[in-house]
C-alpha cells in the first residue's frame, strides 16, 4: 500500500507517538525497505527504539511544543508521558488541524469495512471505548487529565487513535473528548455492579437479593458478573462506567475465590477511585473472604455502604435481611447527588 501511494518516492519521516510493540513492530521491517527515514519521537522514544530495535540512528528527538515543517503541513508535538507508556507524544497537524493521538481516545471493535464516524455506525463504539479506557488507560486518569489540558485550546477537526474509528464528526469528537475527561476523573454513572464467585450457588444466591432489593429501591442500571463466566475486561468495563460496586465471594482454599482475587489484583493495580463499595462473603465452616474483601476496600479508600455480609454455608432468614439492608441503603447512596467520601463507613439501619 505504501509503494502505491508513494509511487517511487522515499520517506522522509517517520513520528513514532508510541513505542508499544503493537505499534512499532514494523519498523525493522520499514527501515530495509526504506532505509533513509528519519525517525520523530521523544527522548525516551530514543532509548526505546534502542532497547526494542537496536536503532541508534537517524532519530530525531522533539520536545514540548516543538514544530516540524513538512512544506504544506507544520507538526507540532504534544508530550503525553504515561498515556500510557511514558514516551508517548501526540502530534497536531496545524494545517488540517488533525490529531494523530497514539492510545488515547482509542477503542476496542473492528472497523468492519470503514474507516471514519461517517462510515460506521458510531454508536457501536462507545461502550467499546469504556471497556478500552478501563482497562488499557484507566491506571493513569491524572496523565490523562494533563494531556487533555494541552488540548484544551487547540482547534481539532480529526481525531486519529490507533485503535478504532477516526473522528470526524464534531458531535463525536466533542463526545470522545467528554467520555476520556469524565472516566480520567473517575466520575460515573448511577448503577451498581455486582461482581460475585459462587461455587454452589449459594453465594449468588445472596447476590441476586441484594440486586433485587436495589431493584426495589429504584436502581435502574444493575449489572450482576459471575466471575467464572463474565470476561474480566467487561466487568472491568462496568465498574468504571457505573457508581457503585458490590463484591462477593465464597472462601476457598482459605483465599478469595480465584475469579474474585484475579478481579480485586486488577482493580488494585489501577488504582480504581471514587466508588460506594459492599462487601459479602459465604464459607462451610472457616471464613476469610469477608476479612480479605475488607482489606482491598481499605487499600482502595472506597466508601463503604453498611457493614459486610459473612453467610455460613447458605442464605437463612437473617443473612437475607442483611441483603435487604445493603441493597436498600446502596440503592440510597446510589440515587443521591452526594460525592464519595474515602475512607468512611456508612453504618445502615
Amino acid at each position: 500500500k505504501l509503494d502505491v501511494v508513494l509511487d517511487g518516492r522515499s520517506i522522509d519521516y517517520l513520528v513514532i507517538n508510541h513505542m508499544e510493540p503493537d505499534h512499532s513492530g514494523a519498523l525493522l521491517f520499514l527501515l530495509n525497505k526504506y532505509p533513509n527515514i528519519q525517525l520523530v519521537g521523544s527522548a525516551r522514544t530514543a532509548d526505546m527504539l534502542e532497547g526494542f530495535y537496536d536503532i541508534t540512528s537517524n532519530i530525531k528527538v522533539v520536545k514540548e511544543g516543538e514544530e516540524l515543517s513538512l512544506g504544506n503541513n507544520t507538526l507540532k508535538f504534544f508530550m503525553t508521558p504515561m498515556v500510557h507508556w511514558p514516551e508517548t507524544m501526540m502530534t497536531y497537524v496545524k494545517e488540517t488541524k488533525t490529531v494523530f493521538a497514539g492510545d488515547a481516545f482509542g477503542t476496542f471493535g473492528t472497523l468492519d469495512g470503514g474507516v471514519t464516524d461517517s462510515q460506521l455506525n458510531p454508536d457501536v463504539y462507545w461502550d467499546e471505548m469504556v471497556r478500552y479506557y478501563s482497562n488499557i488507560v484507566g491506571k493513569y486518569g491524572s496523565p490523562v487529565q494533563k494531556a487533555l489540558r494541552k488540548l484544551a485550546d487547540v482547534e481539532i477537526e480529526t481525531i486519529c487513535p490507533t485503535h478504532g474509528p477516526v473522528w470526524t464528526q464534531k458531535e463525536n469528537i466533542e463526545k470522545v473528548i467528554g467520555l476520556y475527561d469524565k472516566m480520567s476523573k473517575y466520575e460515573a454513572d448511577q448503577g451498581l455492579v455486582i461482581a460475585y464467585g459462587s461455587m454452589y450457588g449459594n453465594t449468588e444466591q445472596l447476590a441476586e437479593a441484594i440486586a433485587s432489593e436495589a431493584a426495589a429501591c429504584g436502581v435502574k442500571n444493575i449489572v450482576m458478573h459471575n466471575l467464572s463466566k463474565s470476561h474480566l475486561s467487561y466487568v472491568i468495563q462496568d465498574i468504571y462506567k457505573y457508581k457503585a460496586l458490590i463484591i462477593g465471594s465464597p472462601t476457598y482454599d482459605s483465599k478469595l475465590y480465584p475469579a474474585v482475587q484475579s478481579l480485586v489484583s486488577a482493580l488494585e493495580n489501577k488504582n480504581l477511585k471514587n466508588k460506594y463499595f459492599g462487601y459479602f462473603g459465604g464459607h462451610s465452616w472457616a471464613g476469610t473472604s469477608v476479612r480479605l474483601l475488607g482489606d482491598f476496600a481499605d487499600k482502595m479508600q472506597f466508601e463503604i455502604v453498611c457493614n459486610p455480609i459473612d453467610m455460613k454455608q447458605s442464605l437463612k432468614e437473617d443473612v437475607y435481611e442483611k441483603a435487604m439492608t445493603l441493597g436498600s441503603n446502596m440503592a440510597k447512596k446510589i440515587l443521591s447527588d452526594d460525592e464519595v467520601v474515602p475512607n468512611k463507613t456508612t453504618d445502615c439501619q
